[in-house]
């Protein structure tokens, strides 16, 4: 069972027990805030079991099952973000599934729809889930655990894959399909794309089964499945209003629907004012949430989840997780001391908390379980030694995981450093984490 459907359907619950570290510091709210794209959504259910829609924007007008359809057309600049997961059916035995996107010119002239980046990666055979140390380096992508992982790594390098089309020209009132891929039993698929409509634009997904082991679905079946077809079953569990503060468990549900922000940018400084990050006292942190969520901000009450311009009534009420979402954040680090002092930045995955309950984040001694980050960062700055490094790091962490520094620097007195940290949140992660920013004393810098 994946982190997807296990542990983010519910909130994750602690592991019983388990010896604790308390991280004493300061916790801060993440500057900057996401754009305004539009993302095509599709995350649920995760685990498809039926034929039917998984997303569609269309009308629901001279729909069979008019509540399957948003109406909701594309337009301009969008991304698709889709991860499902099949098994074997027992009506259908061993014979794959296709996963479709149908888009759709509603308008009496033609569309053009730019490709500018695609990818999409099977657990099975392109992307097998593998153990992995917790940092490695990643310089040439081949460093990756699953699809989602291997999808935001690509995603990241601005990397294409072969075989896709650059873009497709879609006829007035007709439709063309953007994706008619193969999933065979007992697998998952990871799809990323960023699209461009020069007009107004409906998208589906949908899953078909194969009727024999050569048979390919033809654009008439995806059309008549669109028409005729209702949302695919069985559905997910329902989540939880975010207005019922009470309840427990608490439900975050998956997505299916367009979330609003494909891209978080943010300038870390002292403030609105500053351009320059003063770091630490010596021995001291601080740390600034990544990817919070409901119950999950460590004291900030921020939620950075995208919120939901067309869901469906049983998904999820925000975007939680931001799988696919780009991160790029600018750290432009300021020794206003009168010595060197020696610095790190870290991404970690602290126990889940919405108000601390001790002065600063918690950890696991042995942190144990699934991994709740999984997928690669690039981090660029300035060594020591004056040279321009950019590096990318595949990171596994699990829960009440401190994370080992993706950098370490000694700054000289009055130095200032930039260093920038991008990464595509990975899908099959478990939101949130921290980047957190560290002065160490002596003690700590002899250790290190």
């Amino acid at each position: 069972m994946s982190i997807l459907l296990s542990s983010l359907l519910l909130a994750p619950a602690p592991i019983a027990l388990a010896p604790e570290i308390i991280q004493e510091q300061e916790v801060r709210a993440l500057p900057g805030q996401l754009d305004n794209f539009p993302v095509f959504n599709s995350n649920s259910p995760e685990l498809v079991m039926s034929e039917g829609i998984l997303l569609s924007t269309f009308p629901g007008k001279d729909k069979s099952s008019p509540q399957a359809h948003l109406d909701y057309p594309m337009d301009g600049r969008f991304d698709l973000f889709s991860h499902h997961v099949t098994r074997i059916n027992s009506k259908n035995g061993n014979l794959p599934m296709y996963l479709g996107v149908l888009v759709h010119n509603p308008g009496d002239k033609p569309v053009k729809v730019l490709v500018l980046q695609a990818n999409s990666y099977l657990s099975s055979s392109e992307a097998p889930f593998i153990d992995l140390p917790d940092q490695v380096e990643n310089r040439g992508g081949r460093v990756f655990s699953g699809p989602g992982s291997r999808t935001a790594s690509d995603v990241l390098r601005r990397q294409n894959q072969a075989g896709w089309s650059t873009s497709v020209e879609v006829p007035p009132g007709k439709s063309s399909m953007l994706m008619n891929l193969k999933m065979p039993v007992s697998n998952s698929r990871t799809t990323w794309m960023r699209l461009y409509s020069n007009d107004k634009l409906y998208v589906a997904s949908m899953a078909k089964f194969a009727t024999d082991p050569d048979y390919k679905p033809t654009l008439e079946e995806w059309r008549s499945l669109l028409t005729n077809g209702d949302l695919v079953t069985p559905r997910d569990k329902a989540p939880t209003p975010p207005e019922e503060e009470k309840a427990d468990p608490f439900l975050y549900g998956r997505v299916s629907g367009i979330s609003q922000g494909a891209e978080w940018q943010a300038d870390i400084t002292d403030d609105e004012k500053s351009d320059k990050l003063t770091i630490p006292e010596p021995g001291q942190a601080v740390s600034y949430v990544l990817n919070s969520l409901d119950r999950g901000t460590f004291g900030t009450g921020q939620i950075q989840s995208a919120p939901m311009l067309a869901r469906y009534p049983d998904t999820a009420y925000r975007s939680h997780g931001n799988y696919g979402v780009k991160y790029k954040l600018n750290v432009p680090l300021q020794n206003t001391t009168q010595t060197p002092q020696k610095v790190t930045l870290a991404i970690q995955t602290p126990i889940k908390e919405d108000q601390l309950s001790q002065k600063g984040l918690r950890f696991f001694s042995a942190p144990k379980g699934q991994p709740f980050f999984r997928g690669t960062v690039r981090v660029t700055y300035t060594s020591d030694q004056g040279q321009p490094k950019k590096r990318y790091l595949h990171l596994v962490q699990k829960q009440g995981q401190r994370g080992e520094p993706l950098v370490n620097l000694t700054l000289p007195p009055g130095d200032e450093r930039p260093v920038s940290l991008e990464f595509l949140y990975p899908p099959d992660s478990t939101p949130p984490q921290v980047l957190t920013i560290q002065t160490l004393d002596s003690s700590q810098a002899l250790a290190n």
